[in-house]
């Protein structure tokens, strides 16, 4: 019963360590296998060591001691390292990691305030597709998100063309500040940081190489404000 137990938490724990990994920056992973790797080995190091097998159990613990050193000098380069880009709409808010290229958001406004855009069903994201179809681009970032999620959506939600017509035109002119992230800087970043960061992104997410025509038209946006700025 212990070992049924004991199994079943094991299988529990490694399931929550991949879905935390599926979306985590890859820094932060490297750094939990590190870890994992380091207590394994010490664990390992201990067991050869009370058999009294010094000439194994000392080689392991010193290689144990360097991968749990090496986690703390990977998180800190992550976290130097580790930007995201964030775009809002009236309805919805996303964040595109810098690394990993995933894509997160949150419904801002509607029937799913509040949620995060991973915890709705296929239907439920159809539902949010038709609700904020009045708001060009709230559906424009949504569907950016679909091509990821989904690459068949606009088959599975049936969409009539004639839906897609009549959406309400852009919020306004792009604001310095949301401009800032957009391409994920802080403000008053430098015209080669801006420069930079708009080659990297348009890298990942230029149409010809299969990204989304509206995050690289808000990239070029952000860049355009940005720059005008130093003009």
């Amino acid at each position: 019963m212990i070992y049924l137990l004991a199994g079943f938490l094991l299988f529990v724990g490694v399931l929550l360590i991949v879905r935390w990994a599926a979306y985590a920056p890859p820094g932060d992973v490297v750094s939990l296998l590190y870890k994992l790797g380091g207590v394994a080995c010490l664990m390992l190091a201990g067991f050869f060591l009370i058999r009294r097998q010094w000439v194994v159990a000392m080689p392991l613990a010193v290689f144990a001691w360097s991968l749990l050193r090496k986690k703390s000098y990977l998180a800190g380069a992550d976290q130097e390292s580790g930007r995201g880009s964030t775009v809002r709409t009236a309805a919805l808010e996303m964040t595109l990691d810098h690394d990993t290229g995933i894509i997160i958001g949150q419904v801002l406004a509607g029937s799913f305030e509040g949620r995060e855009l991973d915890s709705l069903a296929e239907a439920e994201l159809g539902s949010l597709w038709h609700e904020v179809g009045g708001d060009k681009e709230s559906r424009d970032l949504l569907e950016a998100y679909l091509d990821g999620r989904y690459p068949d959506w606009r088959e599975s939600f049936n969409i009539d063309p004639a839906a897609r017509e009549g959406r309400t035109s852009d919020s306004g002119p792009m604001t310095q500040e949301e401009a800032y992230q957009v391409l994920g800087l802080a403000a008053g970043a430098s015209e080669a940081e801006i420069v930079d960061a708009h080659r990297r992104l348009m890298k990942r997410l230029h149409p010809d190489h299969g990204g989304s025509t509206f995050l690289a038209s808000k990239i070029n946006a952000a860049k355009s404000v940005l720059l005008g700025k130093h003009d």
